[in-house]
Order: structure tokens, then C-alpha cells, then sequence
């Protein structure tokens, strides 16, 4: 039941997802693959504070996850302008005729994807919610979240890079300068709006 609520929730698209997308088509594969390993390094992260009640404080406490919450969203919607500036300076470059500007590597999406991960507390009150149901009553915590959660980490890894993969391949056809403007103008329309969207929630 477990490895079907993780599979579940893994594939829906939401601020991770963005950044891989947006890496793989605009900067390729070793920085889609990079931010893929920022995300799951920032899920392994949570997945550890969830064993020491870390992550419950996070979800307890209204100032701690208001706090987190805002820094995720505005890491989200910093990334988003900066799409949208790269989308203009693209588009100058293109009408001089001047070359394509370089490329993002897998070190810098690999903190994207951290950062995007680590800013969201909606992955606190995930652990701290979701695992308890599949733990029975009156045991020990800590090694069923350690065990749990490093299965869900690693069912996101392979989906993430696998995404990665694919949607770098695939990406080919779209990397002509000015299709590239316009999929810097979506993606950064689409991270501030994730940004909005995740300043506005709710525990």
C-alpha cells in the first residue's frame, strides 16, 4: 500500500518536477540529472529529521513552518525572474546574432533542487503525517521512518533521473534560441506561480 501512495504522489508535478524540466530542456542533461540529485539529497535530508522528530517541530510550530515556507517561495520565485531574464537576454542574443549563452551544469541544478526541496515545508508535514499509518502502534519510530522513507527517496531518484533523461532527449528540437526564449518566459511563469502558490498555503 505504501509503495502505491509513494508511486502516486512521486509522478504529480509540482516545484521538483519544475526545475528538472526546466534544466533538462533549457541546460541538458547533466544539470537536469544534477538538480534530480539535489532533490533526493534534500528528501534524504527530511527523511532523517522525520526519524528525529525534527520535521514535526517544523509542522508543529506555525513561525518555524511560515518561516521555511516563505523561503521556499521566494528561492522559487528568485528562480522564476531569473528565467524570465534569461528569456530577454536570450531573445537579444538571438536577434544580433550572437551565440547561445552558457549552459547551467549539474553542480548548480544540484543546489536548485536542494534548495527547492529543503524551502518546502509541505515535505515536513508529509513525512510526519504519511509514514506514521504504514508504522503500527507501540514500536519504535525511528527505524520504520528510516526504512520507509529511504524507500520513497530512492522509488523519487529513479523517477526523477529517468524524467531527466527523457525529457533531456527529447528536448533537442526545442533548443533553437528562440523556442528557448519562450520555454524561459513558461518556466518562469510557472515557478512564481509555484512560488505564489506555496507562500500562500496552509499547514
Amino acid at each position: 500500500m505504501f509503495l502505491g501512495v509513494a508511486a502516486v504522489l512521486i509522478v504529480v508535478p509540482g516545484p521538483d518536477m519544475a526545475l528538472v524540466t526546466k534544466n533538462a530542456v533549457l541546460h541538458r542533461r547533466r544539470a537536469a540529472l544534477g538538480t534530480s540529485l539535489g532533490v533526493n539529497t534534500g528528501l534524504s535530508v527530511w527523511t532523517i529529521a522525520s526519524a528525529f522528530g525534527v520535521a514535526s517541530l517544523v509542522r508543529a510550530s506555525a513561525t518555524a513552518f511560515t518561516v521555511l515556507k516563505l523561503i521556499g517561495a521566494a528561492y522559487l520565485i528568485w528562480l522564476g525572474i531569473q528565467a524570465l531574464r534569461a528569456a530577454r537576454h536570450r531573445w537579444g542574443d538571438t536577434e544580433s546574432g550572437m551565440g547561445e549563452p552558457n549552459l547551467v551544469g549539474a553542480r548548480v541544478g544540484f543546489r536548485q533542487g536542494l534548495l527547492s526541496n529543503l524551502g518546502n515545508p509541505k515535505i515536513a508535514a508529509f513525512f510526519t503525517s504519511l509514514l506514521p499509518q504504514f508504522i503500527g502502534s507501540g514500536r519504535s519510530v525511528l527505524v520504520p521512518f528510516l526504512l520507509l522513507g529511504g524507500v520513497f527517496v530512492l522509488m523519487t531518484l529513479v523517477w526523477l533521473c529517468a524524467y531527466a533523461l527523457v525529457a533531456a532527449k527529447a528536448s533537442g528540437l526545442l533548443r533553437r534560441p528562440r523556442v528557448k526564449a519562450a520555454l524561459d518566459r513558461l518556466t518562469g511563469v510557472i515557478l512564481i506561480g509555484l512560488g505564489l502558490r506555496l507562500a500562500t498555503e496552509h499547514r
